[in-house]
């Protein structure tokens, strides 16, 4: 008999302790998370600005991007003349306007860098609220939220210059927070960011939308993320990307064999499955898969025949990304390196949690005699003084061990990620002084043509080329300065460098301004 009442006592108190944790999840952060995400959010932008320093960052995407912010914020068009279009015919992103305001201050290309690290810092701040709201204790949060610093997506995006995707990673997570708040202004307003990095995220939110409405029960916040997914996909897609590019979504070039349009694509993955199926069921999509879900594996399966899988409904939002990826026929939308991952991260995480939270609902109602008897069991252990503190929910088969988690999550980040290509940067140092010689040179709001790696250093000017973007009969009187790097070029136009070095040498409309190392600045002769 008392050995009842102590099973009820303790089921109580796990009760008020699940309400407790739902509590925290609308407090403020442990001070040892605040402290981990200001860590990561340090060490992100230190590694992007470094790679920035050291001439490893791109014009596409970091130097695309800074030209059209710049230019915003200058109150000019913001035509980029690296893709020859209005930014908004790119990905109808009006997150760059807002962006604009820091350029006001100071325009700087690290404002972009710090923003980027920050927003996926911030990421672990609403994946341990939702771990709190969830029953889980304080403990398995942190280390919730740990894990997801050192998921390797989240590194890489960092480092590969600059996304405005990333923003929706943390505005993702805070949406679902805000909806199980009910907390609608909130919901609206993250929603509305989410929509504001990238037209495609539109079907996140839509797909979103339909899993709060069929499987959280959350009627008016998924019909509010339903409708506002698919008005802005329709709008940004039928509407703002044609105007101000001249023809249709960027990315639909990469889906040929499905149709030539994003109307046309959608219609024919609903009536020709056939003609996906291969991709879906390739070695490729099943390794992009293993590797995507690999840092979480052991705390997504669920390793008990009693625990059942509806916490992975929690994926469905994240499904339209990698059926994106997966059909593609760029072999990168697969790869960790890119950011083509991230609207999956939230979700993920979200799956993670669901997982636990299901295993210690399942765990408390004790459907069966051996949870009876292993509670019954815990109880004569609890009587010893030194263990009496102990949660039920710490002998369960979910999240037992934080440490081990963490550590497993460690390892699997040594091996995925990118950091490892610092080793390749330290090959090209030995042009850096030359190429910080002759960028010095160049003369602010100069018009300029260089290769990848350099135009992100001259992307504050209205006109800035890449050597891609040029042929032989490229008329080059538009060029104030022309910079070159034989000695480290960027490889899809090597030859075309050599070829222009050499017809610019010859040439009397320009003159070799400096030269060192193999690094080239030619400057135009004034007329």
């Amino acid at each position: 008999m008392q050995n009842r009442e102590n099973f009820a006592d303790d089921r109580e108190d796990i009760s008020v302790s699940i309400a407790e944790n739902r509590e925290e999840g609308r407090s403020q952060l442990p001070s040892s998370l605040v402290v981990a995400i200001a860590t990561a959010t340090a060490i992100f932008f230190l590694c992007s600005s470094l790679r920035h320093a050291l001439f490893q960052s791109t014009a596409f995407d970091l130097g695309i991007f800074d030209q059209a912010i710049y230019l915003i914020s200058q109150n000019q068009t913001p035509f980029s003349s690296l893709m020859g279009i209005h930014i908004l015919g790119d990905h109808a992103a009006v997150i760059y306007y807002p962006l604009a305001w820091l350029y006001k201050i100071y325009p700087d290309v690290h404002w972009l860098l710090l923003v980027q690290a920050l927003a996926l810092s911030l990421g672990a701040w609403p994946t341990w609220s939702l771990a709190r709201l969830a029953g889980l204790n304080q403990e398995q949060s942190r280390a919730i939220a740990l894990i997801y610093l050192l998921y390797p997506v989240v590194f890489n995006i960092n480092l590969f210059d600059f996304h405005p995707e990333v923003i929706a990673l943390p505005a993702l997570l805070a949406a679902i927070l805000a909806a199980r708040l009910n907390k609608i202004v909130w919901f609206c307003t993250a929603i509305l960011l989410v929509l504001s990095c990238k037209a495609v995220l539109s079907i996140t939110v839509a797909a979103m939308g339909f899993w709060l409405l069929f499987c959280e029960k959350k009627q008016r916040y998924g019909a509010i993320a339903l409708l506002l997914g698919a008005a802005w996909l329709l709008i940004a897609s039928q509407k703002i990307i044609p105007f101000f590019s001249g023809s249709e979504v960027a990315g639909v070039g990469r889906y040929g064999y499905l149709g030539k349009s994003v109307l046309e694509i959608i219609i024919n993955l609903i009536l020709k499955p056939q003609l996906v199926l291969g991709k879906i069921l390739s070695f490729d999509t099943f390794k992009y898969l293993f590797l995507l879900t690999l840092p979480v594996i052991w705390l997504l399966l669920p390793f008990s025949s009693k625990l059942r899988l509806q916490y992975l409904t929690a994926l469905i939002p994240a499904l339209p990304t990698l059926l994106i990826n997966i059909l593609s026929d760029l072999p990168f939308q697969r790869s960790l390196a890119y950011q083509y991952s991230v609207p999956v991260i939230p979700f993920l995480f979200l799956a993670v949690i669901a997982k636990e939270e299901t295993r210690k609902r399942e765990e408390i109602k004790g459907n069966n005699e051996e949870d009876k008897a292993n509670k019954q069991q815990f109880l004569t252990w609890v009587n010893v003084p030194q263990v009496k503190n102990l949660r039920i929910s710490q002998l369960g088969r979910g999240i037992q061990l934080p440490r081990t988690m963490i550590i497993w999550s460690l390892i699997i980040f040594l091996f995925l990620g990118e950091y490892k290509d610092f080793y390749l940067y330290l090959n090209r140092l030995d042009t850096w002084q030359a190429t910080r010689e002759a960028v010095a040179q160049v003369q602010p709001q100069s018009s300029i043509l260089t290769d990848n790696r350099l135009a992100p250093h001259f992307a504050h000017r209205p006109i800035v080329k890449l050597l891609s973007q040029i042929s032989p009969q490229t008329n080059l009187a538009e060029f104030q300065y022309i910079l070159l790097n034989l000695r480290h070029p960027w490889p899809d136009t090597e030859k075309i460098g050599d070829t222009l070095a050499n017809q610019l040498k010859k040439s009397p409309d320009f003159h070799l301004n400096y030269q060192k190392n193999q690094v080239l600045l030619f400057k135009r002769i004034a007329d």
